[in-house]
């Protein structure tokens, strides 16, 4: 799901979770080689829907053998890859031997600024991607399915993106600008534009990020739990990826790293039979992103109770 490249060549998860309907471009269900989600494809089966293991990722990873002190074992391959996202550097766009198509090697440019600062990240061409499924070992991998993957996988990307973007532009200038905006709820804070004055306002830049497949989050935890206790309120099937992203927060000259963290589940197909995804984006647990985190939800819901949301549709 979050797969660059440093060089330049559910309401019931969360009452705010984006949903992601994903665009109709032939298949849009990636292959089950894909590897990122070797240990959780059946959740991304929708709740009571029958069973359709969806794709696992070649999204970046943390690979098994770093050492639990945080260093490089005696054979490791951790050397071998990219730090700022854990994938192969050195991949190539040549075509894979006994491979039955053809494979465009155009890598797409993201919108997602790099933290040095010299251009956005880029995505894998398919042909980079079907390299690294056959270099990771998945030689099965259908390669007719990996443009779809690819794109998929380009689309939430794109997305999660937008989310700590709209973060960033509420919480970046502190607290009491936060509150500012979040105290308005969710639905006119979105449509909120930047004052004139605020434009010169940093934007995020992403440092470095990796995927985490097999680490539930806490909340996606409590939320299984809640699950276990309360079905009828709480059940829904756990994020099949999670995504750790580093974020570079700049204001007034100051640059502070802030991590975030993506969870991606599935829901029900939409209308017209196309899948759907919900990100659920939030900073990871500080004193700091604690408050923001209640700032953004607490400010919806007294919006909402307070029946501010009722009074101006009756002024209108």
């Amino acid at each position: 799901m979050g797969w660059f490249w440093a060089d330049s060549d559910i309401s019931v998860v969360n009452a705010r979770s984006t949903q992601y309907p994903v665009p109709y471009e032939g298949n849009p269900t990636p292959p089950p080689e894909c590897p990122m989600h070797q240990g959780s494809a059946t959740a991304m089966k929708p709740v009571a829907k029958p069973p359709t293991p969806l794709a696992e990722t070649a999204c970046p990873y943390t690979p098994t053998d770093i050492s639990k002190n945080g260093g490089e074992s005696k054979h490791s391959r951790y050397s071998k890859y990219n730090p700022l996202n854990y994938m192969f550097s050195d991949l190539s766009q040549d075509k894979a031997q006994d491979q039955s198509v053809n494979l465009p090697t155009e890598r797409e440019p993201s919108t997602i600024p790099k933290g040095s600062g010299d251009g956005n990240w880029e995505y894998p061409s398919p042909q980079q991607m079907y390299n690294a499924l056959l270099r990771k070992g998945y030689t099965d991998t259908d390669a007719t399915a990996v443009e779809s993957m690819v794109s998929v996988h380009n689309f939430l990307n794109e997305g999660a993106w937008r989310e700590i973007v709209e973060w960033e532009r509420r919480f970046s200038r502190g607290l009491s600008k936060g509150w500012e905006i979040s105290k308005q709820g969710e639905e006119r804070a979105l449509a909120m534009q930047l004052d004139p004055a605020e434009d010169s306002v940093v934007q995020p830049k992403l440092i470095r990020f990796m995927g985490r497949p097999k680490d539930m989050t806490p909340k996606a935890v409590m939320i299984q739990v809640l699950g276990w206790i309360n079905p009828r309120a709480f059940g829904t099937e756990s994020p099949f990826d999670r995504h750790d992203w580093f974020v570079q927060r700049e204001y007034n000259g100051v640059k502070k790293e802030i991590r975030y963290v993506i969870d991606y589940y599935s829901g029900p197909d939409d209308p017209n039979g196309e899948p759907v995804f919900y990100l659920d984006v939030r900073p990871a647990i500080t004193p700091t992103a604690a408050v923001e985190r209640m700032m953004r939800w607490g400010g919806d819901v007294w919006y909402r109770a307070s029946g501010a949301s009722a009074r101006e549709k009756t002024s209108d």
